[in-house]
């Protein structure tokens, strides 16, 4: 796959939103501010901000919707997606990452982790009948 992978750290910058699609798939969304911080002259400077949109499919969704707030520390990786549409005959263009992978950046602070308890196939067991009681001669 040639696809444009990005890797993001920063802020959520507002509520994390989950969206049930209904056909048993779930979107989630947020936003992600990023600020550089370079250090200069002896003293650290931050430069301009970012933003960017975020999405993330089903079970990444549902995960970060549970274990995300607004002004969370998060590395983000995953696609960088072009959206691009016509506006009063001139092309537009914005950018998402549709994330692969999300978690709390641990360089700001600690954080716990529950894995999901693994779900059983479901296996029918065989019927067996009761062995035959032997009659003794």
């Amino acid at each position: 796959m040639n696809d444009t992978q990005i890797t993001l750290t920063g802020w959520i910058g507002g509520p994390v939103t989950l969206r049930d699609l209904g056909d048993g798939r779930q979107v989630a969304s947020f936003r992600v501010a990023c600020t550089p911080s370079r250090f200069r002259d002896g003293e650290w400077v931050k430069g301009a901000t970012s933003w960017h949109t975020v999405k993330a499919w089903n079970q990444l969704a549902r995960h970060l919707s549970q274990s995300l707030a607004s002004g969370d520390p998060v590395v983000v990786h995953g696609r960088l997606v072009a959206d691009v549409w016509e506006r009063e005959g001139r092309p537009q263009t914005s950018f998402e990452v549709v994330a692969s992978a999300v978690g709390h950046d641990l360089t700001h602070g600690t954080a716990t982790f529950a894995k999901d308890a693994p779900v059983e196939p479901r296996v029918e067991q065989p019927q067996v009948a009761p062995a035959a009681e032997q009659v003794a001669a």
